[in-house]
């Protein structure tokens, strides 16, 4: 193995590290908490910066681990290790989709849309399925769900179209004083 290709081995696992810790410690800065899990953080920015420069199996495994550090240290709202598998195994790791939109001017702002809303549809499923055993729930300010279906889709979209939205919003801060990186040009020095 030729040493550039270390060198970018060594790279990609430091950057993933760095960018992992980093989601970890903005999944703290929580702006709003639900009752029944979920919130509203910036934490899902950095493994979507990640998986765009580094692509998609590099991405969908720091989502994985992502979720695998979410589900030991944030106190993990569960129904049992199938709820655990889907809200965080599961639900973080298509943050890596984002990958599929590599090298690709522009790419964040797709990346994050598929990357949330698969992130969002994996929550979706757990509501669905898991959840449903919650039958009827109030979510404060909505009312009162009997159907499985629409309580999982406000309950869930009420945090993930917000933290969306956060991610969409760094994407744009950041996007022309750090295009570079975006695109991953650095990379092909």
């Amino acid at each position: 193995m030729s040493v550039n290709k270390n060198h970018m081995k060594t790279r990609a696992l430091t950057e993933g590290a760095m960018l992992v810790a980093a989601a970890q410690i903005l999944s703290y800065v929580k702006l709003y908490e639900f009752p029944h899990g979920g919130s509203v953080t910036p934490a899902m920015f950095p493994i979507l910066l990640f998986a765009l420069r580094w692509g998609l199996g590099r991405g969908l495994l720091a989502g994985f681990v992502f979720g695998l550090l979410q589900l030991i240290f944030d106190g993990a709202y569960a129904w049992g290790w199938q709820s655990m598998v889907l809200d965080y195994l599961l639900a973080f790791t298509p943050l890596g989709l984002a990958g599929l939109f590599k090298g690709k001017a522009w790419g964040i702002f797709p990346g994050t849309v598929l990357g949330c809303g698969a992130r969002f549809l994996v929550h979706y499923l757990s509501g669905v399925t898991i959840y449903r055993i919650n039958m009827p729930t109030e979510i404060p300010g909505f009312g009162v769900f009997d159907d499985a279906a629409v309580y999982s889709l406000v309950y869930n979209g009420s945090y993930m179209l917000p933290c969306a939205l956060i991610s969409l919003a760094i994407g744009a801060a950041l996007y022309v004083p750090m295009k570079r990186y975006f695109e991953g040009r650095d990379l092909l020095a």
